[in-house]
């Protein structure tokens, strides 16, 4: 029970690997809010003793505010997001815009109100769900792409902002993973291409060396480790866990 004491707060919480990450934060003794849009899937995984539910949009700046200055966290671990694919050309302003909002806007408003919550505290750990997007580039999914490069780069530039003040800010990079977005977006691929679902699949493990998708367990880990002792050196990374991917 190693963050007996502590407090964190996890958007997207409700499914895939948000879910995972506040069963483990919860599982190691910290005290779990968890939030996301939909009332039902937050209630499923707040069956667990450590963890409790609020229904926040990330990107209502007054609710997701309210949400994390309720929950006085020490560990804000920022993962809801979204992803749309098109070919560039045929990317309407509204849907780069979308992709924009949702995961580079969602993850400004939580790290600042984050960052809000943890002022005067002695150790904080912020912490953001990016993507091997935020690495490198994927084809046919420009928007995603920009908007975690701008996570990445907004969470090195905060880490230097709080880098004295006993608070480290790093952005985990899963390369596809194992959860319910990526069957989304394998369903998309059968619908666009007409593949079978197993070749989609295979084409999206491809992409890792390793010929598979990322467990979601491997991230919520990585995220235990930033939390725990042997960390507090590590601060404005971009750690990527892919496969080797990157």
């Amino acid at each position: 029970m190693r963050l007996a004491g502590k407090k964190a707060f996890v958007t997207g919480g409700g499914s895939g690997v948000g879910a995972v990450i506040a069963t483990m934060l919860a599982d190691a003794g910290a005290e779990v809010t968890i939030c996301g849009r939909r009332a039902g899937p937050l209630e499923a995984v707040a069956t667990h003793t450590n963890i409790s539910a609020t229904v926040a949009d990330i990107t209502d700046e007054a609710t997701i505010s309210d949400a994390i200055a309720t929950c006085e966290p020490d560990i804000v671990v920022a993962n809801a997001g979204a992803s749309e694919s098109a070919p560039f050309a045929k990317t309407e302003l509204a849907d780069f815009e979308r992709m924009m909002h949702v995961n580079l806007t969602g993850t400004f408003l939580t790290l600042r109100e984050g960052t809000k919550a943890l002022h005067g505290k002695p150790w904080g750990r912020l912490i953001a769900i990016a993507s091997t997007a935020g690495i490198k580039g994927y084809p046919y999914v420009a928007p995603y792409a920009a908007a975690k490069h701008g996570v990445v780069g907004m969470v090195k530039s905060v880490a230097l902002e709080l880098v004295r003040k006993g608070i480290t800010v790093n952005a985990i990079c899963p390369g596809f993973l194992d959860t319910e977005m990526t069957a989304r977006s394998i369903a998309n691929i059968v619908e666009k291409t007409g593949r079978s679902p197993e070749e989609a699949r295979a084409s999206l493990e491809a992409t890792n060396p390793m010929h598979r998708l990322v467990p979601p367990e491997d991230v919520a880990r990585a995220v235990l480790w930033l939390c725990g002792e042997g960390s507090d050196m590590v601060t404005g990374q971009c750690i990527s866990v892919s496969g080797g991917e990157t």
